[in-house]
């Protein structure tokens, strides 16, 4: 089903338009799909696609509400631009300054963070989303917590994306503001804009009447999943929701450099921070294409060159949905695509179809090559889990009895409890309500695995002196060392390990 805003019948660069959209969609399987296209100051697509419930047989509309995850970003560093119009905030201040309590893990990291740095990714630190999602913890006691995040790099040695960092850039704000980030952005950016269905909880779209339901593949089967309501901590970095309609206005301040009809957002010498390259971004194993030049990252914006033209641009995903903010500012382009499924790119398919059409280029067949990049990056997350299952170590038994294993294991201070408890003749774990199956591979080493993160990590448990499982160690930031989670004292369950032991002896 369509929305009844139709794409533009004057444009001959998207005649044919619908018919390639609903096939990019039907070929990532995804249920509904919204975008909308900005052109020299006109919106000329606005339009949905698909159903935004599949049970309920509704149809998407350009009004439909989508978590819009990590696109968000963009409008935190909005957020901190306006306080440094204001003379609030000085972007290359320390950020101890404005914040006395603002402490990192290394010293020199402590005293000579920015905001610059905050929003550039270049702290040191590897994510550590492991460490919020899902989690109960308030924004303070996240912040809190971040003295004892361990980094693995040096302090502006390399782009390294990391959520945490936002949502300290949306505490400093609650710190120089006197208000929430939410209430800041809602006050000063949101009804500036005229966005008046644009919100920062997915109760509170659920409220609404033109809502998209959240879908994940899981077994290579599209299925409804539960909405993610917990970004309370963490909310500066993703938790905004919003519909094309609405993305539409913020695109427009976007292509106007920070201004939206009479209203100004922010200064032209200060919107120019925004997209300024600050840091070289690594090129990963996929997704790296000749007509894409090597991408750099601003403050809240990937910047890189689409086949000669300056690109803006940032992805966002959370639990059920993917989405794509593109500008091309040379060309006063705009377009926004939001979809109800996530881990997938055909957001970025269809931008780049729509840039080829519109710059009128010789299209390129941008959605094959994602798919064969996706294809290939679901093969490398099952040969790290296969890799792992081969090579173990024959009749190699685990030291103690399963129970042995169970109970409550603390990270020192920052990453708080894992919960391992007997599942059958395995392990299961928990935290942060997330659950982790266990598989034994030899010794007292298991592969552990987390079907929401898509994640493969071998896990070990040491013995202490005493002869007990003492703690249990896992690598959860890929190429870092492991973080050891101590066990918690338990009188029931070690009284419960020495029966276990007088019984075998």
């Amino acid at each position: 089903m369509r929305d009844s805003a139709a794409i533009s019948p004057s444009n001959s660069d998207l005649q044919g338009l619908e018919d390639v959209i609903d096939q990019i969609r039907n070929e990532w399987d995804i249920p509904g799909l919204a975008t909308a296209v900005i052109k020299d100051g006109q919106v000329i697509v606005s339009q949905g696609f698909g159903k935004r419930s599949v049970a309920g047989n509704l149809g998407t509309t350009d009004q439909t509400l989508f978590a819009i995850g990590s696109c968000s970003k963009a409008f935190t560093a909005m957020a901190i631009a306006m306080l440094v119009d204001e003379g609030v905030l000085n972007w290359d201040e320390p950020i101890r300054r404005y914040l006395p309590a603002f402490k990192l893990y290394d010293p020199i990291a402590t005293e000579q963070t920015t905001v610059r740095d905050l929003l550039a990714h270049r702290t040191g630190m590897p994510r550590y989303d492991l460490m919020w999602y899902n989690s109960s913890l308030s924004r303070k006691e996240v912040f809190e917590r971040l003295p004892y995040l361990e980094p693995n790099k040096g302090f502006r040695e390399v782009w390294q994306y990391q959520n945490l960092m936002y949502m300290t850039a949306g505490y400093l704000i609650e710190a120089l503001a006197g208000q929430t980030w939410e209430e800041f952005v809602q006050q000063r950016i949101l009804t500036p804009l005229g966005m008046t269905t644009t919100n920062f909880s997915t109760n509170e779209s659920q409220q609404a009447p033109d809502f998209a339901l959240p879908y994940r593949e899981i077994k290579d089967e599209v299925q409804q999943m539960a909405f993610y309501d917990r970004f309370q901590a963490v909310g500066p970095a993703g938790s905004i929701n919003s519909s094309v309609q609405d993305m539409c206005k913020w695109l427009q301040c976007l292509l106007n450099k920070g201004t939206y009809g009479e209203t100004t957002l922010v200064s032209e010498a200060q919107f120019a921070q925004l997209v300024t390259p600050h840091m070289v971004v690594p090129d990963g194993p996929f997704f790296n294409y000749p007509e894409l030049f090597h991408r750099t990252y601003g403050l809240g914006w990937l910047i890189t060159s689409y086949r000669g033209h300056t690109l803006l641009e940032h992805s966002g995903g959370i639990d059920g949905f993917s989405a794509l903010v593109s500008f091309l500012p040379d060309d006063n382009i705009g377009i926004v695509t939001l979809t109800n499924l996530d881990g997938q790119f055909a957001p970025q398919a269809v931008h780049y179809m729509l840039f080829d059409r519109l710059l009128g280029l010789d299209e390129r067949p941008w959605n094959d090559r994602f798919k064969q990049d996706y294809q290939r990056m679901k093969e490398q997350m099952k040969k790290v889990k296969d890799d792992s299952l081969g090579h173990r170590v024959s009749d190699a038994p685990l030291s103690h009895p399963l129970n042995a294993y169970t109970g409550r294991f603390e990270h020192a201070s920052a990453l708080g409890v894992f919960t391992i408890t007997r599942d059958c003749e395995t392990l299961k774990g928990m935290y942060n309500d997330s659950e982790y199956t266990f598989q034994h591979l030899h010794y007292d080493i298991f592969l552990v695995s987390s079907e929401r993160f898509q994640l493969h990590m071998k896990g070990s448990f040491a013995t202490g002196l005493d002869g007990d499982i003492e703690s249990f160690s896992l690598p959860i930031e890929p190429g870092f060392k492991p973080l050891v989670f101590t066990r918690v004292a338990d009188k029931s369950l070690r009284e419960k390990s020495v029966l276990e032991k007088e019984e075998a002896i």
